[in-house]
């Protein structure tokens, strides 16, 4: 799950925001893309995966879904291995704070943004439908306190959760959404998807619904233009979990993925982690 999203989240980050013909003609999944404005290096991930990263180390560790726990996660996280991706403003945030108690006495939680549902997939793994719901809105309302922002945030995490426990066939994925979070999830998202954060679930749903192969999943993802990054993520996450698409994405793009002290060989031994608390 965490590897398939990293790989989607750093392919989709060279096309976030782009000009159309740059995704027309440069969206073969040849190679990651380098961005025309961002300084990002082709392979590196963005603040989708980092914040997955500490999503989920906080549920394999097996630490209190708290508030503080959370903050403090998402603190060290980028610390660590500070990186560009993040929107201006929390990038700049995240680097003014000192730990977990000064990122929650300084943020102001009210973003209806894609921020809370980029980073909850992980929180599928949990094993009941109310846990997932629960856990996910919490974390995002860490950032996203809204409606649209935990709703976001709860619809990504069933993504997720309704592959991993086979909990139905892949076209129904849409309405298994709807059916536990306010939400047009069963609709075919069209066009731009721009930062609310119901648009990158939604536009994730269609993809993943519409997809055979993880291959065209990515490339379908990317083809919406916009947050693209935060789509792909999202969407290739679930689908990593699902035996109805064919798991093809390009060796290319495994090899070409960042290897740094929380790049590919990190992911790999954290999702596996992360995916043996599945309970079937």
């Amino acid at each position: 799950m965490l590897i398939e999203l990293a790989i989607a989240d750093a392919y989709g980050a060279g096309f976030e925001y782009v000009k159309d013909e740059i995704v027309r003609t440069r969206n073969t999944l040849a190679g990651y893309v380098q961005h025309p404005r961002h300084p990002l290096p082709p392979g590196s991930y963005t603040d989708d995966t980092q914040m997955s990263i500490a999503v989920a180390e906080v549920l394999v560790e097996g630490l209190p879904w708290t508030p503080e726990v959370l903050a403090e996660r998402f603190v060290t996280a980028f610390k660590r291995d500070p990186r560009n991706g993040y929107a201006q403003g929390f990038y700049h945030f995240l680097q003014s704070v000192t730990g977990g108690a000064d990122f929650l006495a300084r943020i102001k939680p009210d973003s209806d943004k894609s921020g809370g549902a980029m980073r909850a997939a992980p929180v599928g793994v949990l094993p009941t439908i109310a846990e997932v719901i629960d856990y996910a809105a919490r974390q995002a309302a860490l950032t996203h306190d809204t409606p649209d922002g935990r709703n976001a945030a709860a619809a990504a995490a069933l993504m997720s959760h309704y592959f991993l426990y086979r909990l139905g066939p892949r076209r129904d994925l849409g309405h298994f959404v709807a059916a536990h979070v306010p939400g047009a999830w069963a609709e075919p998202y069209v066009g731009k998807v721009k930062e609310t954060g119901w648009m990158s679930v939604q536009a994730a749903v269609t993809a993943v619904v519409a997809s055979d192969r993880m291959s065209d999943l990515l490339r379908r993802c990317v083809d919406f233009t916009g947050d693209v990054d935060t789509v792909a993520a999202i969407a290739c996450a679930a689908a990593s979990a699902s035996d109805e698409v064919e798991q093809d994405l390009p060796r290319h793009l495994f090899d070409g993925l960042e290897n740094g002290p929380y790049g590919r060989d990190y992911l790999i031994d954290l999702d596996r982690r992360l995916l043996a608390l599945v309970r079937r």
